[in-house]
């Protein structure tokens, strides 16, 4: 029983903290800690968000890239409060089109996605839906990165996290792994950084 309360604790305190100052959700701490030590986010960036509702990891990183950085999330839905200046797509990650996503712009500095699938406590099910967002998000920033840009993504601890990690690691400069505060400890979500992408084929840009 402890622990459960640890865990509400824990949940209650990131929560008040959100709603305290302003953000739409308490994930948004998760990328706070994650940019803080791994510098992902600056000023000027162009960033997509896969998975973006209900929005306060745009609300952070308006909140570095500043008024001339470009937001652009997606979702399945429209978000009930946008973030300022936000150009919010709605879909699905499995079929969207690159080029909706980029719109006018010719590559983003920064791709996040903090998507995770609708979890059915079915441990090896929940791991393996996972492991197919995480590598769509993959595909999509590999796709759609400017060279040296950086990405980050949520991953559930699985049979294929080790070489879906390396597969980053192969892509980027640098390959990190991130397990905020604010996640719950008996989580086994992680997020997984890549910084300073190597694009093969700079001419497509």
């Amino acid at each position: 029983m402890a622990r459960l309360d640890d865990r509400s604790t824990r949940r209650d305190r990131f929560h008040k903290k959100a709603k305290k100052e302003g953000f739409l959700a308490r994930a948004v701490y998760k990328l706070e800690e994650i940019d803080t030590k791994h510098q992902v986010l600056h000023a000027g960036d162009r960033v997509l968000d896969l998975g973006c509702a209900p929005g306060s990891w745009l609300q952070y990183a308006r909140g570095v890239v500043g008024e001339s950085g470009m937001l652009v999330g997606l979702d399945r839905g429209p978000l009930q409060k946008p973030p300022p200046g936000a150009r919010i797509v709605v879909g699905d990650v499995a079929t969207i089109a690159v080029s909706e996503l980029l719109g006018e712009l010719p590559a983003f500095d920064v791709v996040l996605s903090d998507m995770a699938p609708d979890t059915t406590g079915i441990r090896q099910l929940d791991q393996a839906r996972s492991e197919v967002l995480f590598e769509r998000a993959l595909e999509i920033a590999m796709t759609t990165l400017a060279p040296g840009g950086n990405f980050v993504g949520k991953l559930f601890q699985g049979p294929d996290f080790k070489r879906l990690t390396e597969v980053v690691r192969s892509k980027f400069g640098a390959m990190k792994i991130a397990k905020p505060a604010s996640s719950r400890q008996i989580s086994i979500e992680q997020y997984v950084v890549g910084k300073g992408f190597r694009a093969e084929r700079s001419g497509e840009r």
